[in-house]
């Protein structure tokens, strides 16, 4: 008669938690992660409200064109659009996107704008 199997051994899991462990150990400070400064928005007194702000307004349609007061911009000359016109606009970026535009177009406008120095960058349903 043989006898029955009444303990379990857990040596060969704790072995695999601690290898886990030290793996991710080793690789979390190797993450480098990049993520978008986000502020949270402000209140505002009814003055500020009135002053007329200097907003630069880029459009991107569906088909991923970007448009500046009805002028198209190619992807390209972005950097060098924003450069030439943001002395003229202090107040930052609002990006208004298309619902059917794609995520890389907005992303391009957004890399573009920061790679000149605007740091005040909005994005809005178009």
């Amino acid at each position: 008669m043989r006898d029955s199997f009444n303990e379990i051994n857990i040596t060969p899991l704790t072995d695999i938690f601690l290898v886990l462990l030290i793996i991710m150990m080793v690789i979390a400070p190797m993450l480098d992660q990049q993520g978008l400064n986000l502020a949270v928005p402000e209140v505002v007194n009814a003055e500020q409200v009135l002053k007329d702000p200097k907003i630069m307004n880029v459009v991107v349609t569906e088909d991923n064109k970007f448009l500046f007061n009805g002028e198209q911009i190619e992807a390209d000359n972005l950097e060098q659009f924003f450069s030439e016109h943001s002395k003229d606009y202090p107040d930052g970026l609002l990006i208004q996107a298309d619902d059917d535009s794609e995520h890389g177009a907005i992303v391009k406008v957004m890399d573009s704008a920061r790679n000149v120095g605007i740091t005040s960058i909005s994005i809005a349903r178009g």
